[in-house]
């Protein structure tokens, strides 16, 4: 008998795309699963729409206290040997199931991911898929996170007793959860394997993402990430160099993205990446910034390229001052 899949949805307002990610699970070729929806608290029609599905699925209803406080209460009430993770407002393609469930079968693995692509919806309704996300087969899965690499929450599947093995879903981080996770299982064994392939899609509508909701908590919450895996890994005596270079990407990207917001903490983040690597240089796409790192080192010319940056942004809004003052645009 094929073993039990458990599809766990977290739905805070989701009216608008749950019934997409329920169905996508009720149209899977792979048919012993249970789908288990967790409303968090909606004050939209999410959870009419949930009550409607009868005994096709399960669910509870519980007051708003985030994510991954749902996603640990689904994780409580599911009993499949697999668990499949799927945000409300991202759906699954019919084949995804069964293909991922035959290679953890026959690897032996704890965790599977395969490629996915994002669905872009427009502000005048309609909605255009992207490029397919290429995830690739990664040599190293812990250096791969540590250096901030990403692959979308539906385009895997964790083993059961990967899940027991972590620390689950941290209910106190209100960013970088999928990330801290994924670290988790594979802090704590679990071994993962790439499936080529496309079967999950990642809904991205408007200009508004985690980060640019609020960068300070996007920011705060990669921190924290990187911080407990960095103090675990001195712990074990497991602080590699490898691990080292890639902790350094990750906090020379943080320093990146506070550079317009807080300076003092893009210092803080550009200390960090040259404490833990003092080697550390960027891999940037301009040559020039390449050359002068191999000439007068990477701190000298991470000081110049910030400078030019921060110019150039002063300059930019200088020019935007006046059209925003008279009402105008771009297009005017």
């Amino acid at each position: 008998m094929s073993q039990l899949v458990s599809v766990i949805i977290p739905c805070f307002n989701a009216e608008k795309w749950l019934s997409e990610a329920i169905d996508s699970c009720l149209q899977q070729t792979y048919s012993h699963l249970e789908i288990i929806v967790i409303d968090d608290g909606s004050t939209d029609n999410s959870l009419e729409i949930i009550k409607s599905y009868g005994d096709k699925i399960i669910w509870r209803s519980y007051l708003h206290q985030g994510g991954n406080y749902a996603r640990n209460r689904g994780f409580d009430l599911s009993q499949g040997k697999y668990i499949q993770y799927l945000d409300a407002d991202d759906y699954i393609l019919p084949e995804k199931i069964e293909k991922q469930v035959s290679l953890l079968e026959a690897t032996g693995a704890d965790v599977v991911y395969s490629d996915w692509r994002h669905q872009h919806h427009l502000l005048d309704g309609s909605s255009v898929l992207d490029k397919i996300e290429i995830a690739e087969a990664k040599t190293d899965i812990l250096a791969a996170l540590l250096a901030n690499w990403w692959v979308a929450l539906a385009a895997l599947m964790y083993k059961r007793s990967a899940v027991e093995n972590s620390r689950g879903w941290d209910e106190n981080l209100p960013a970088a959860q999928d990330r801290a996770f994924f670290l988790s299982v594979v802090m704590n064994g679990g071994k993962v394997v790439y499936q080529p392939g496309c079967y999950a899609i990642y809904r991205k509508y408007g200009s508004v993402t985690v980060s640019t909701a609020s960068k300070s908590r996007w920011l705060k919450s990669h921190h924290l990430v990187l911080q407990k895996v960095e103090q675990e890994l001195l712990q074990r005596k497991q602080l590699l160099i490898k691990y080292r270079q890639a902790l350094a990407k990750s906090y020379f990207e943080l320093a990146r993205e506070a550079l317009f917001l807080d300076y003092v903490q893009y210092l803080m983040f550009l200390e960090k990446a040259l404490v833990i690597f003092p080697e550390f240089k960027a891999n940037s796409k301009r040559t020039v910034y390449r050359l002068m790192q191999d000439i007068i080192g990477f701190r000298q010319t991470e000081r110049i390229a910030c400078s030019v940056l921060l110019v150039k942004k002063l300059v930019n809004s200088s020019f935007a001052y006046p059209k925003e003052k008279f009402g105008m645009t771009s297009s005017t």
